[in-house]
């Protein structure tokens, strides 16, 4: 299985391509054209930011100059179905993208930007963005094309069969938009309308993906990443005979497991916002404060699931977090009653990094800096996690892509970047050792690959 998020769409001019590099998504489907179809994988993942509707290519915007005033809000944002479907179609059209996703098995999930930044981060944001004129008929338009471009290839045939918007679309005579406005209305006022998650079982390996955007509970005091209904879908499909499975994925667009210093800050400030405290809310905003640990309850209702899976009679091999967002690539490991639970995190595909923030997230990672925030945000009376993680691989910075490989009970990551010469080169390999009932390994994990010897395609 291949996975990534955040990909921005390629530009046409060359100070735009020298900016965001080279796109490592389109170097992996050069690279799979090239060798043939036993090299193909069993599925592709994207988790998220598969397009920027709040910050278009350029090609994007001199189409929306060419279709309406763009000085007036949103300006150069997409507004409307109309125009989202013109971002499809500029970010999905060259061609090595089209040939790998009209090849290999593709599964998607939404993050804030395919809506707009900082999407559902609080109950003070949703309040103002929902005063702005213009967001009805973004809101709509993105839920709707989300629909269409995305998440309908995520259902398998039965699965799309019984579905009532599939039905009611394929039914529909003449213009089915009136169906896409009415489901999407409907998703964004009650979330529970619409399951945006879902499950694959694919072969010994199980992969529940999560909603963790249009979903939340945004009440201070009783946030949450999936309301009560969705979070119980979730404990049922992951561990649903779960010992069926050899290996257990959940794919999250947002990293359960962060630095454990920006953990502690996100805990503190939900905390802090909790209060009331109207600057809170600010850094909130501005700093995306909105992971797994800025809704402290979901991350230790999702550590108990795991904790549930992972040291249960027969359990899987391995048990993994797949993520993105954060525009850096790692790999940590939970220990929860003496059973490894991974976090794997590939991010972006194809985005630039400014390098304030580099020095940001690598910093975030220091073993002293984190027991420092600990100590601080103890004193403030902010608990400790559920779990304890540590860093295996990473991080790493620029255009990857990574590549999960199974074989019976064994498990390695592979994660690569796009070099200047827009080819892949491998960046770190990690062997994902044995879960709770399974002898140890017996090769150490998280090597970093030095040599073309051991990299594979």
């Amino acid at each position: 299985m291949v996975f990534g998020s955040c990909r921005r769409a390629r530009g046409d001019a060359p100070r735009s391509m020298a900016i965001d590099g080279a796109d490592a998504l389109d170097a992996y489907a050069d690279r799979m054209a090239a060798t043939g179809p036993e090299a193909l994988p069993e599925a592709l993942l994207l988790l998220g930011d598969q397009v920027y509707a709040d910050d278009p290519a350029p090609r994007t915007r001199r189409w929306l100059d060419r279709h309406r005033d763009t000085t007036a809000p949103p300006g150069h944002e997409v507004a409307d179905f109309t125009e989202y479907s013109r971002l499809y179609r500029d970010s999905w059209s060259d061609a090595p993208l089209r040939w790998l996703m009209s090849t290999v098995p593709t599964a998607m999930i939404f993050d804030d930007h395919d809506v707009r930044d900082d999407w559902n981060t609080s109950a003070a944001w949703r309040a103002w963005i929902t005063a702005q004129a213009w967001w009805p008929d973004r809101i709509r338009g993105a839920l709707a094309a989300y629909w269409v471009y995305q998440h309908i290839g995520n259902l398998c045939a039965q699965q799309r069969q019984t579905d009532p918007i599939w039905c009611a679309v394929q039914d529909a005579e003449g213009d089915a938009w009136p169906v896409l406005r009415k489901m999407a209305d409907a998703a964004d006022a009650d979330p529970s309308s619409v399951r945006w998650s879902y499950r694959w079982d694919i072969d010994g390996l199980r992969l529940v993906v999560m909603d963790t955007r249009c979903g939340r509970v945004l009440t201070e005091g009783r946030r949450a990443m999936l309301d009560d209904d969705e979070f119980s879908w979730v404990e049922n499909a992951v561990s649903e005979d779960a010992h069926q499975a050899e290996h257990v994925l959940v794919g999250s667009s947002l990293p359960w497991l962060l630095a454990p210093a920006l953990h502690d800050v996100q805990a503190a400030n939900e905390a802090a916002c909790a209060r009331g405290s109207a600057l809170a809310e600010r850094i909130r905003q501005a700093l995306d404060l909105e992971h797994w640990a800025a809704f402290r309850n979901s991350f230790d209702r999702l550590a108990t699931l795991l904790r549930g899976v992972a040291v249960g009679p027969r359990a899987p091999a391995t048990i993994s977090v797949l993520s993105g967002d954060v525009h850096h690539s790692y790999v940590a490991r939970a220990d929860v009653d003496g059973a490894p639970v991974y976090q794997l995190v590939c991010s972006p595909v194809h985005h630039s990094v400014p390098w304030y923030a580099t020095v940001a997230l690598r910093a975030a990672w220091n073993a002293a800096l984190g027991k420092v925030v600990r100590n601080v945000v103890r004193h403030y009376g902010i608990p400790d996690p559920a779990v304890c993680w540590r860093r295996v691989s990473g991080p790493a910075f620029g255009n990857m892509v990574a590549t999960l490989m199974f074989a019976g009970r064994s498990a390695e990551l592979i994660v690569e970047h796009s070099g200047r010469s827009g080819r892949l080169e491998p960046v770190f390999h990690t062997e994902l050792t044995a879960g709770a009932n399974d002898p140890p390994a017996t090769e150490a994990w998280g090597r970093v690959i030095n040599d073309e010897g051991v990299h594979r395609s």
